[in-house]
């Protein structure tokens, strides 16, 4: 490709200031909706964990207050960093949504830049709902062009993706010109990062990654609808963001899935919810956990096979010492060992599971110690995070199960009621049932009414 032709920037630069929302089809408005109200939340029960007190604490102190909103607190900061806020608030339980192709979280990054944007402009919901869709679709091409590619030079690809996202979205809410966006992707080149070395001791800096990706992105944009010019060829240019962040796996990225049917075909409606608050790459030996937990009746296990995609192993499986012996609730969402222990012993896992009690429980400890991973030949990665369980019981026999399609996702993707169920028993968490159903109901009718309506429903009295 030629310095001079258009390309992958331009065509996306395009697609954020010239989609209309009457051109978004009703089923990708429906599950956008149904993305939203799951974020919110996790969000709301976020608020809830030690994590947020640090955060929260932090935003105030270098904000200072301002005219935004933070998701389940009285709290309002500069549009910046009340995104920052959110964005943590919405990603810190790992159990928002999951683009499986993509391998990226995509709401998490998206929704902050539009709640915080939205609402200093006044906007309406029908005007937020579609930069929503705009984000979701850029951040789910842009991941699976690369083809999970980032997880093998380090970068989290949420983090990374998410900046260019954001700095659509809240350039479209400003009133962005093509320019204008060609120019924020630019500057979102230079900013965009989030490095994976989280995982060597379950330090918290994941949680960060969309939060800044969409205070990023708002700052991108601002700048460059004030005559800031970044560079034209921000993904696809020498020393663009294929290149920087991806080296020798560069010429693995497939450009056609930035722009074919981009703005009629819809990649994000694909995009999975979560049943468990632990890492995506677990669900599908969960599940399957979850099957034999049903025909156990008490019986004694003498050892555990874990059935793993080889393409997640150093991330829920590595090292092995570690992830049977789990230290915090952030160490426990991403060990296999832990979660398929737990999984077997009590036949479900949810936010209660990363309790303190919890991650200290003996029996829960012990199984996990007894627990080997192995690769799963019959893995269907990355279209759906498979996963199997072998059960070896102390009388010498054996309980299997395998889950090709992991709950959650492709034709077993969470319904509208079961999403619902879901916000319900976390946003109860923080708030009474009555203000939770309210919420529900305002982001059902998000298009109908201003955002400040529902940004309201959010504040904490």
């Amino acid at each position: 490709m030629s310095s001079t032709s258009p390309g992958p920037s331009h065509a996306l630069a395009g697609f954020a200031h010239g989609l209309r929302f009457d051109d978004i089809p009703a089923p990708v408005l429906e599950r956008a909706r149904i993305h939203i109200l799951d974020a919110l939340g996790i969000g709301l029960a976020s608020t809830t964990f030690p994590f947020s007190r640090a955060t929260l604490t932090a935003v105030e102190a270098l904000s200072g207050g301002g005219g935004a909103r933070i998701i389940g607190t009285a709290q309002t900061a500069a549009p910046r960093d009340a995104a920052l806020a959110n964005g943590v608030l919405i990603h810190g339980l790992d159990y928002d949504d999951t683009h499986l192709q993509a391998i990226v979280h995509p709401t998490a990054a998206v929704l902050p830049a539009v709640l915080a944007v939205a609402e200093q402009r006044g906007l309406s919901g029908r005007e937020a709902l579609a930069a929503y869709c705009v984000g979701m679709e850029t951040t789910v091409r842009l991941g699976t062009a690369i083809a999970g590619g980032f997880h093998h030079t380090g970068f989290h690809g949420t983090g990374v993706f998410g900046h260019f996202a954001a700095a659509l979205v809240a350039g479209r809410l400003m009133g962005a010109a093509p320019a204008d966006h060609v120019n924020a992707l630019g500057i979102a080149a230079s900013t965009a990062s989030g490095v994976q070395l989280y995982l060597e001791e379950g330090a918290g800096t994941k949680r960060l990654h969309p939060g800044w990706a969409a205070s990023a992105g708002i700052t991108a944009a601002t700048l460059a609808r004030h005559g800031f010019i970044g560079p034209s060829r921000a993904l696809e240019g020498r020393f663009g963001l294929f290149e920087t962040h991806l080296h020798s796996h560069a010429a693995n990225v497939d450009m056609r899935a930035l722009t074919t049917g981009l703005g009629t075909e819809w990649m994000m409606e694909q995009t999975a919810l979560k049943p468990y608050p632990v890492c995506h790459y677990i669900h599908g030996a969960a599940d399957a956990a979850g099957e034999i937990f049903a025909r156990l009746d008490g019986a004694a296990i003498a050892s555990v096979d874990i059935l793993l995609p080889q393409e997640t192993m150093g991330t829920v499986a590595e090292p092995i010492a570690q992830k049977r012996a789990v230290s915090n609730a952030y160490e426990a969402q991403f060990s296999a060992p832990f979660v398929v222990a737990a999984m077997l012993l009590n036949g479900r896992f949810g936010l209660h599971d990363l309790s303190d009690e919890a991650l200290a429980n003996p029996r829960t400890r012990a199984l996990a110690a007894r627990c080997t991973c192995v690769t799963d030949p019959q893995s269907r990665f990355p279209a759906y995070f498979s996963g199997g369980v072998k059960v070896t019981l102390e009388s010498g026999e054996t309980l299997s199960a395998h889950v090709p399609i992991n709950n959650g996702a492709g034709p077993r993707r969470l319904s509208l009621e079961a999403a619902r169920q879901k916000f319900m028993e976390n946003a109860g968490l923080a708030v009474p049932p009555d203000r939770a159903q309210a919420l529900a109901e305002a982001v059902a009718q998000i298009e109908t009414q201003p955002l400040s309506t529902l940004m309201e429903l959010l504040t904490a009295p």
